[in-house]
């Protein structure tokens, strides 16, 4: 009995790693690759100056906390591919979370955040 118990506890200690790597998101690549062959649009949901400071060119601004009420206003096609990004990837999960129940069919976060866009060596715009 203490055997199985065990078990048991081991399981439900596994289930939230398992989810979360199943909601992690998509590499900088994938990432890449949704912005060039399917118009993927990104959203940027950090704060207004963390997006000022540093961005992937062509993003969009939505501070995370006006997603909701915003998104449907800026992005109206709810079946092209809508990539979040924030500063390292927590908020950009909350934020995907949020689009999916607006509707939007591939939206998806960046693992990682800016920190993997950057540690992969592609391309950002800063303020000048």
């Amino acid at each position: 009995m203490l055997f199985a118990l065990a078990l048991v506890s081991g399981a439900m200690l596994l289930i939230p790693v398992f989810q979360g790597a199943m909601q992690s998101g998509l590499s900088p690549a994938l990432v890449v690759q949704l912005m060039n062959k399917e118009r993927g649009v990104v959203v940027d949901v950090r704060t207004l100056a963390e997006y000022q400071a540093e961005r992937i060119a062509g993003a969009v601004h939505v501070d995370l906390a006006e997603l909701e009420a915003k998104l449907p206003q800026i992005h109206k096609n709810k079946s092209q591919a809508l990539i979040l990004v924030c500063e390292s990837g927590m908020r950009s999960i909350k934020g995907m979370q949020v689009a999916k129940k607006l509707g939007y069919e591939q939206a998806h976060s960046l693992s990682g955040g800016m920190k993997a866009w950057k540690e992969a060596t592609l391309p950002t715009l800063t303020q000048s």
